[in-house]
């Protein structure tokens, strides 16, 4: 029996025809409408709304480096208050041009296995069982961009991989271990790991996916990736990317706040102030939905490992910044180890445990952090929380003040961006009336007269 030409091509042969019959007038029709006003048509899962996010690099966690050892954290976490769990890339790592002796984690060697330092697919299972019956959520790292040299597409499909002019496979950017995928005109590629991604979802039951430099992979990718997942689940989507702004309009819920990550650290080095948070925000606002969450943080997996820990990029103002992440607009992230200091930057392609016996005034802050947050419904995440306004004071060089503020919710906030004590005055007369400290329980006054504030210190006022 004859086939007609739709019945033969795939699913995302079919899609791709499609974007390309609609590319002129639907591409056109929709930069007009971005260019007027930012959106997003993502539904966001409502477990999101106020959850904080918990980055896990299972190698250098415990000393087994296991899924088994790290499940063994979980009560832990669990009184940490962090609710969804990222891990980094929980699969086997190519042998070819390795890096190190234990290679990147982001040189995939094979989408649908488990990495064999941490376990079998059993043992994920069964943490990611346990993490759901303490009330976590799990997303797992995926790399789409590329994969190990010794994947074994690279054989049995090489028209998969950008070539050289000698048809070697090549790499992106400096990155020696990995070839790089072409998802131009290879929809049987975006059929593989469109099923790969698929499968975790079906066989583990994770939650979505944080998306390795999601922003070198085609949009129209991840936007099919996002229907077939929803179809499954609804599914968390988070992005390494913030320079391509349609990636959130259909497809992820998150993105990096990157540009807010330097300004931070640059604040830390007195080379910027409040007043570059205002203009880093209202830029935001032109480019994102208010729907759509940009993760926060002072610290990951590459920073950490790269550009150095929070101390050596922060110094005594860690804690301070660590205030701004939470209480700004955004989705606040903890990379493993900052609850209890750790000041080392973990190798990335050895062996490299973290200390967990170490300053546990930090736990406490963090856990106070995360209290606060999830107590207060104007610091949730995006639109589910309250818009930033401007609170005026004498210091707007030196002192980020603002009020976060959600139906009958309302929290102030100051933080000294400086090494040098702060008298502050309060020029909202409206605003002179008793509040508590939300991490005293004081009761404070603001008045027309001024407040010190000292190097590095913080108010969260309710």
């Amino acid at each position: 029996m004859k086939k007609t030409v739709l019945q033969l091509l795939s699913v995302s042969a079919i899609w791709m025809i499609m974007l390309g019959l609609f590319s002129c007038a639907g591409n056109a029709k929709q930069e007009q409408q971005t260019n007027l006003k930012p959106y997003s048509e993502v539904v966001t899962p409502v477990w999101a709304k106020n959850a904080v996010i918990y980055e896990v690099n299972i190698r250098q966690y415990t000393p087994e480096g296991s899924f088994d050892a790290f499940a063994r954290h979980l009560p832990r976490l669990k009184e940490l208050g962090v609710d969804i769990l990222w891990l980094m890339p929980i699969h086997p790592i190519g042998q070819l041009n390795r890096k190190g002796s234990l290679g990147s984690y982001y040189s995939v060697k094979d989408y649908k296995a488990i990495n064999p330092e941490f376990g079998s697919i059993d043992d994920f299972k069964s943490l990611v069982n346990q993490a759901h019956e303490s009330g976590f959520k799990v997303i797992i790292d995926w790399v789409a961009n590329h994969t190990a040299f010794d994947h074994e597409w690279t054989q049995q499909h090489p028209e998969w991989y950008y070539k050289d002019e000698h048809g070697k496979l090549v790499s992106p950017y400096d990155w020696t271990d990995v070839a790089h995928l072409d998802y131009e005109q290879h929809p049987d590629l975006w059929d593989a790991m469109i099923d790969a991604m698929k499968y975790w979802v079906i066989e583990t039951n994770i939650d979505g996916y944080r998306c390795d430099v999601a922003g070198m992979v085609p949009t129209a990718f991840w936007e099919r990736a996002r229907l077939e997942l929803d179809a499954l689940k609804p599914v968390f989507m988070l992005a390494e990317d913030e320079a391509q702004r349609n990636l959130t309009q259909k497809a992820f819920d998150a993105n990096y706040g990157w540009e807010f990550h330097h300004l931070m650290n640059r604040m830390a080095k007195g080379e910027k102030n409040p007043s570059d948070v205002w203009d880093y925000f209202a830029r935001q606002d032109t480019l994102f939905a208010p729907s759509t969450y940009r993760m926060m943080f002072t610290s990951n997996h590459d920073e950490n490992s790269w550009n150095g820990t929070v101390f050596e990029r922060l110094d005594q103002g860690a804690p301070a910044f660590a205030v701004m992440s939470y209480t700004v607009p955004g989705f606040p992230l903890i990379y493993n180890g900052q609850e209890v200091a750790l000041n080392h930057r973990l190798q990335f392609f050895e062996k490299d445990e973290i200390n967990w016996d170490t300053a546990t005034i930090y736990t406490d802050f963090y856990t106070q952090l995360n209290q606060i947050k999830k107590s207060n419904e104007s610091l949730w995440n995006a639109d589910s929380g309250g818009a930033m306004i401007a609170v005026e004071t004498d210091k707007p060089e030196a002192v980020l003040s603002f009020i976060r503020q959600k139906n009958d919710n309302e929290v102030l906030v100051f933080i000294n961006c400086t090494a040098i004590e702060q008298d502050v005055q309060v020029k909202d007369e409206h605003l002179y009336k008793s509040y508590i400290d939300l991490f005293t329980n004081d009761t404070t006054h603001l008045q027309a007269a001024p407040f010190k504030m000292g190097a590095w210190s913080f108010k969260l006022l309710r």
